[in-house]
Order: C-alpha cells, then sequence, then structure tokens
C-alpha cells in the first residue's frame, strides 16, 4: 500500500490536476520586490536576538575583556580576529536572510505558460495547489514563505528565510562564524578567568567584581550554546552538501532522480567553480562555471 505522499504525487502526475483555468497570471514584479524579506514575526524576533546576542558578545569581549588588558599586542590581535569574524558573521546572516533562497514565481501554472513549455508526450510536470505554480524538479513548498523553493534544506527561523539553492553558501558560512567566534569568545573568558585569579579583580575589568563575573558568566553560556548549535548546523549542512541530498529530501527519503557527482563537485555547486578565497567570502555570490546545478539520471 502506499503512503499517502506516495499517493498526492501519483495525483499529481494526472494532467487534468494541473487545471491552469485556477490560476491567476503571477503579479507583475514592482520596485519594493526587488529585495527579498520574509515578513514572518518570528523569524523577525528570532533575527533580532541573533544580532543582539553577536553584539553582546562583542561588548563583554572587546570592553570587558580586552580594552582592560595591560598587554596590547594580546589585545590588538584578538580585537581584530574577533572583530573581523563578527563581521563576517552578521554579513553572512544579512546574506542567507535577504537572499531570494530559490522561489518558484508565483501562480505561473497558467494555460500559456504550460503551453511555452512544449511538453513532450508522457512527460511529466507537476504544480503546487498552494502557490499555483509549476513546481521544478526537488522544489518544495514552504508554509512560512508561501513559496516553492528550489533545493529547499528547510526553514531557519534564526534567519528568517528558507535554506534553499541560492543562499545555503551565506547560511553554511553564517553557522561557520559564528561557531568560531563562539569558541574564541570561550577561548579568552578562561584565559581572562585565570588572570583575573592571579590578579587583583579590580584591575582586570573596569567594571566591578561582581558584574564582570555576571557578564563573564552569561557569555560563557552563550557561546557554549551556540558553539554547540551551530558546530552541529555546520557539520549537518557540509554532510548534506556532499551528498546532494536536501534535508527535506533526506527526511521524506525522497527517491533519487538525480546523477551522482563527487563530493568536491557538489561543494562547488553551492559555494562556486573553481575552489578560491571567495568560498569564504559572504559577499562573493557563487560562480557555477563548469559546475552543472541540475544532473538526471536519463
Amino acid at each position: 500500500m502506499k503512503s499517502p505522499a506516495h499517493r498526492t504525487r501519483d495525483i499529481e502526475r494526472q494532467a487534468g490536476y494541473l487545471r491552469p483555468e485556477h490560476c491567476a497570471p503571477p503579479p507583475l514584479r514592482t520596485g519594493s520586490d526587488t529585495m527579498w524579506f520574509i515578513r514572518d514575526g518570528c523569524g523577525i524576533v528570532c533575527g533580532v536576538i541573533t544580532w543582539f546576542l553577536v553584539f553582546y558578545a562583542e561588548f563583554v569581549v572587546v570592553f570587558v575583556m580586552l580594552l582592560p588588558a595591560k598587554n596590547v599586542i594580546y589585545s590588538l590581535f584578538n580585537g581584530v580576529i574577533f572583530n573581523g569574524l563578527a563581521f563576517l558573521a552578521l554579513a553572512s546572516h544579512a546574506k542567507a536572510m535577504c537572499t531570494d533562497p530559490g522561489a518558484v514565481p508565483k501562480g505561473n501554472a497558467t494555460k500559456e505558460f504550460i503551453e511555452s513549455l512544449q511538453l513532450k508526450p508522457g512527460q511529466v510536470v507537476y504544480k503546487c495547489p498552494k502557490c499555483c505554480s509549476i513546481k521544478p524538479d526537488r522544489a518544495h513548498h514552504c508554509s512560512v514563505c508561501k513559496r516553492c523553493i528550489k533545493k529547499m534544506d528547510h526553514h531557519c527561523p534564526w534567519v528568517n528565510n528558507c535554506v534553499g539553492e541560492n543562499n545555503q553558501k551565506y547560511f553554511v558560512l553564517f553557522t561557520m562564524y559564528i561557531a568560531l567566534i563562539s569558541f574564541h569568545a570561550l577561548m579568552l573568558v578562561a584565559f581572562h578567568f585565570v588572570f583575573c585569579f592571579e590578579e587583583d579583580w579590580t584591575k582586570c575589568s573596569n567594571f566591578s567584581p561582581p558584574a564582570t563575573v555576571v557578564l563573564l558568566i552569561l557569555l560563557c553560556f552563550e557561546g557554549l550554546l551556540f558553539l554547540i548549535f551551530t558546530a552541529v548546523m555546520f557539520g549537518t549542512q557540509v554532510h548534506s552538501i556532499c551528498s546532494d541530498e536536501t534535508g527535506i529530501e533526506q527526511l521524506k527519503k525522497e527517491e533519487r532522480r538525480w546523477a551522482k557527482r563527487s563530493k568536491w563537485m557538489n561543494m562547488k555547486v553551492v559555494f562556486g567553480h573553481p575552489f578560491s578565497i571567495a568560498w569564504l567570502n559572504p559577499f562573493a555570490t557563487p560562480d557555477h562555471g563548469k559546475a552543472d546545478l541540475y544532473q538526471y539520471i536519463v
């Protein structure tokens, strides 16, 4: 017996199910549509919290630990590294949040568009009944974005966006840089506690000893929590990229209908071709070059 998911796919395979007469023409794009941003209350709150926590870590690292330090080289070196990584983390977050993840044009399942596809006899197309769009292969509908997203991995409230074909690089960089600054902050807290135990607490911070301890403990808790969370997420994303199987495809155990590529080529599909320092740059748009986005088994 077939599962409900399989029965749904069988219904979508029927040509009559497309019913293009029920779809209105897609809306015209205006100037306000040029920037992608999801108006979801939960996602916006999570995004604001993310930036607040990074700025809190910046405050504690710079004003509580580095500026009062007597060793200028130590403070300058760690300050440059931490602030640089924090800037890259926030830039990656902004790019992941404001980049179209690969949304399928809404309402394109019209009679004119279907005729323009020049489908061959027996060729299968899928229609999303929720956003009235012709779904490309490996696209899934997001109930929060209210759109079908190409190669959708999951919807992440922390970036207030779906992680899909066009913004997965930025999401991976975001998790990597957050994990790095979390680890760096934990190391600085450990060194600072050792220094304060050996010296007078009033000389190791511009704040009172109780306030200093509270600020450091909160930073330690934040750093440990986000280090574990983002490190696990980073590893999960890299594994998903290397195996060329999104989180949803793994969860639904969907049949693999695309050709298998090497892990290195799968990385190039997401981060760009060829390998370069631009892989670590959230401002560089991936240049796929020879990396074929879709290779299907015929």
